[in-house]
C-alpha cells in the first residue's frame, strides 16, 4: 500500500470509527456498565413539598406565552409553595402585557431594558429567585401537569443537584418537514437514562430542567450553554445529575428543517465553546468515568463532524486506484443530492420519509462543519433569534409523537 492510499485509508476510517463508538460502542458500553449497579432507589415523597422557582426566559413569545403560563399555573404542585418569574428579554411584541395580567396570580415579570440572550436573561433571574431550588422551562414547550413533582423529588437524592427532564418530540406530520428531529431525540433520552443508571447525565434538556441554588451562577457568561454547563458545575461541586423519566416535556418539533439547521449550528457551537470554558473535566485522572462520559457524548459526536471534511479527502485520495473509493464517493454525493431535494421540498410541504431522513441526515453534518468552524473562529453569539415552534394539536400528539 502505498503512502497516499495508507493516507487515505486512516482519513476515510476516522469519521468511521468515531461515528461507530459515539452511537453505537458507547451505549453499549454505558449498558455493559450498568448491568453491574443496582438502580437508585427513587426518593419518597416529602411530607411538604420544597418551594420551588420556575424561570421562564422569552423574547416575543406572545404567541404561546399565555399557554405557557395557564399550564405552569395548572400543574400538580402546591401553589403556595412555587413562584413564577417570567423574564422577559426586551420583548417587543406584547408579551409583557400578557405576563402582566397574571400578577395576582403569582406570575412575577422582570423585564429586561437591553436584549442579552437567553443565558443573560437567566443570570438576571438569579437576583429574583426566592427558593433553593430552580426550575428552568422554555416558553414555546409544554410541561405536563405531572412532571413538576417528579423533577422536584429527584433533588431530594442529596447527591444529585440538576435533574432533567425527558424531552418527547411531538408535532403535526401533516404540516411539518422535520421528522428526523423525533428519533434523535427518542435516542437521546435512551442515552441519558443508561447515564443515569452510571451515575450521572452529562447534560440536561434545556427546555425543562431544576437545579440547585449552588449550581446557579448569575455571572456565567452570556454566550454559553447554561443547560449543559450546569450539569459540569455540578460535578465540580461533587454532586450528579439525573434524567428523570416522569418529568415528561412536549417539545413541538420545529417546522422546517431550515429553522433545525440553524438550532444545531448555534447549540452545537455554544456547547462547543461551554466545554472549553470547563474543559478541566475531561480529565480522566481527576474525575474518573464521568470525564470518560463527557468526552464520549459530547466531544467525540461533535468530533464526527469535524472528521467528515477529512473522510471526504481520503476517498479522494483512494478514487485514482481503488474503484469502491469512487463507488464511495458516488454514494455520498448522491446521499447529499437527495439531502438537499428534502431540504427544498421541506419548505413546500413534509417529504417522503426517506427522503426527510436524508435530508435531517444532510442539514445535520452540514450544521456540524459549520458550528466547528464558528467555534475555532471564536464566533460568540449569546443573542440569537428563538426556534419558533407549533403547538402540538390533538392530531400531531397521536400522530407525530416519538419517545425515548
Amino acid at each position: 500500500m502505498t503512502p497516499r492510499d495508507m493516507t487515505g485509508v486512516v482519513l476515510v476510517a476516522a469519521p468511521l470509527t468515531l461515528v461507530v463508538y459515539a452511537y453505537i460502542g458507547y451505549p453499549i458500553l454505558l449498558r455493559a456498565l450498568g448491568a453491574l449497579r443496582r438502580p437508585a432507589p427513587e426518593p419518597p415523597e416529602p411530607r411538604e413539598w420544597p418551594e420551588i422557582t420556575i424561570t421562564v426566559p422569552a423574547f416575543n413569545e406572545a404567541q404561546t406565552i399565555a399557554a405557557t403560563i395557564e399550564r405552569l399555573l395548572a400543574a400538580d404542585y402546591p401553589a403556595a409553595r412555587r413562584h413564577i418569574l417570567v423574564v422577559s428579554d426586551a420583548s417587543t411584541d406584547g408579551t409583557d402585557d400578557i405576563v402582566r395580567r397574571y400578577a395576582d396570580r403569582g406570575v412575577e415579570l422582570l423585564r429586561l431594558a437591553v436584549r442579552g440572550g437567553k443565558t443573560a436573561a437567566e443570570n438576571a433571574a438569579a437576583r429574583h429567585v426566592r427558593s433553593d431550588i430552580v426550575v428552568n422551562t422554555d416558553a414555546s414547550v409544554q410541561v405536563l401537569p405531572t412532571a413538576l413533582k417528579p423533577l422536584v423529588r429527584a433533588l431530594a437524592d442529596p447527591t444529585v443537584a440538576v435533574a432533567s427532564g425527558r424531552d418527547v418530540s411531538a408535532g403535526d406530520v401533516a404540516i411539518e418537514g422535520n421528522r428526523g428531529e423525533s428519533g434523535y431525540v427518542g435516542y437521546e433520552m435512551r442515552v441519558r437514562a443508561l447515564e443515569t443508571r452510571i451515575g450521572s447525565i452529562i447534560g440536561a434538556s434545556g427546555c425543562f430542567y431544576a437545579f440547585r441554588r449552588p449550581v446557579y451562577d448569575s455571572r456565567f457568561p452570556p454566550e454559553l450553554s447554561r443547560d449543559f454547563a450546569s450539569v459540569l458545575i455540578a460535578r465540580e461541586q461533587g454532586f450528579r445529575a439525573v434524567s428523570v423519566d416522569a418529568a415528561v416535556c412536549i417539545v413541538p418539533r420545529t417546522v422546517s428543517l431550515d429553522a433545525e439547521y440553524r438550532r444545531k449550528v448555534r447549540t452545537m457551537a455554544r456547547g462547543l465553546a461551554t466545554l472549553w470554558y470547563k474543559r478541566a473535566l475531561l480529565n480522566p485522572f481527576r474525575y474518573g468515568m464521568f470525564a470518560v462520559m463527557l468526552a464520549s457524548h459530547k466531544l467525540v459526536r461533535w468530533l464526527v463532524y469535524a472528521a467528515l471534511p477529512l473522510g471526504i479527502i481520503g476517498l479522494l485520495l483512494l478514487a485514482p486506484s481503488h474503484p469502491a473509493a469512487i463507488a464511495l464517493l458516488a454514494a455520498a454525493a448522491a446521499g447529499a443530492g437527495l439531502g438537499m431535494i428534502g431540504v427544498r421540498w421541506s419548505r413546500r410541504a413534509p417529504p417522503p420519509r426517506p427522503v426527510a431522513l436524508a435530508a435531517f441526515a444532510w442539514a445535520s453534518a452540514l450544521a456540524g462543519v459549520v458550528a466547528w468552524r464558528d467555534a475555532l473562529a471564536g464566533r460568540r453569539r449569546a443573542v440569537w433569534e428563538p426556534t419558533r415552534r407549533p403547538e402540538v394539536g390533538e392530531r400531531g400528539a397521536g400522530q407525530g409523537t416519538r419517545s425515548g
